[in-house]
């Protein structure tokens, strides 16, 4: 069989069938530092490495969910270099699966000889790029180097914009990231992270929680330690990169589930108090008074509750290696609960 280029939009899907069963693997990097690497892993477009660790908050058995940026515009990034191979590991590669796998997220070599062509015997080849640039050759998979073979990698190798990490598998120098477009960098790191703040489902205090009146408040609160600080570190093996992105609770956004209501305050936003609280807990008595953080139903419910959606605001911040950090859009997280409201009945005598 002739061997091929593949150079349309792969997905990890349509490689299944042409990556081969062998169990063999080989540990990345000098002293096996990072996870295991087989040929499914070189077929994968969508497989990165980046280890993640949940080190504070986010813990529990209950609902969670990811964090939602406020700005629209704001995305992670769509695609970026790692290490992946030493010389011996990627002559291994080629020789155990006949040359089955992927060079870049949409580029794939299927045939042994692209790759001793390109990685052994110098031969030079495109870049899937709109500069037509020419990734040069290699002598024998540079074994006596040390270093590593970086390939792009991306979370959804369907996102367009993958398409811009769009360099064959190249050579690396050990202890150095390369200077080339979307090389990783501890920003990456953390807005990788950011996806994988997971924020625990938790339902707010109201009162009267089992059903409110029409114009009178109900009161909403949230405890002290509630909500909590929610930090994610990711490290890049191979490379001494690392972020940890934290999300600390801002405010908490009311938005009754009808027009036939009032919030308090007016903007239906509640600051979190010095001590980590949300509002003022209901007390007997306060029934007539306006609530620091709260609603006010205007007509009864039918039959059908109101859906009440509850959003805390995240801010988020980052660090990394080297003393780099910053902010990143705040996020959002949303729960939704039932409302009943009644009517007070009185007989005129």
């Amino acid at each position: 069989m002739k061997p091929r280029h593949t150079w349309s939009a792969l997905t990890t899907a349509s490689l299944t069938a042409v990556v081969l069963a062998s169990a063999s693997a080989h540990a990345v990097g000098g002293g096996g530092t990072a996870g295991e690497v087989d040929e499914r892993t070189l077929a994968s477009t969508a497989h990165s490495q980046i280890e993640v660790t949940h080190v504070k908050g986010g813990g529990g058995k209950g609902k969670k969910g990811n964090l939602a940026p406020i700005d629209p515009n704001w995305k992670p990034p769509a695609c970026w270099y790692e290490p992946l191979f030493t010389p011996e590991q990627l002559k291994a590669f080629v020789e155990e699966t006949d040359g089955e796998g992927m060079v870049g997220i949409h580029q794939g070599w299927y045939g042994r000889s692209l790759w001793e062509n390109h990685y052994a015997k110098g031969k030079h080849e495109p870049n899937l790029d709109t500069e037509n640039t020419t990734a040069k050759g290699y002598d024998n998979y540079n074994i006596g180097k040390k270093g590593y073979f970086w390939r792009s990698v991306a979370p959804d190798d369907a996102d367009p914009r993958s398409s811009a990490c769009d360099k064959v598998m190249f050579w690396q120098d050990q202890g150095e990231i390369p200077e080339v477009p979307h090389s990783p960098t501890p920003k990456t790191l953390a807005e990788y992270a950011y996806d994988k703040v997971e924020i625990p489902e938790t339902k707010i205090e109201a009162k009267p929680a089992a059903k409110s009146t029409v114009n009178l408040p109900t009161w909403v609160w949230l405890d002290k330690g509630t909500f909590k600080d929610v930090k994610v570190r990711a490290e890049l093996p191979n490379t001494g990169l690392w972020a940890e992105t934290t999300a600390k609770p801002k405010s908490l956004h009311l938005e009754p589930g009808t027009a036939d209501s009032e919030t308090f305050p007016a903007s239906g936003e509640c600051k979190i108090n010095e001590d980590g609280s949300i509002g003022t807990p209901y007390t007997k008595g306060k029934s007539k008074q306006d609530p620091p953080c709260g609603i006010k139903y205007l007509r009864a419910t039918d039959g059908k509750p109101f859906q009440l959606k509850a959003s805390i605001t995240w801010e988020i911040s980052w660090e990394g290696t080297g003393g780099a950090g910053d902010t990143m859009p705040d996020g959002t997280f949303e729960t939704t609960q039932d409302m009943n409201v009644q009517e007070i009945q009185s007989i005129n005598r």
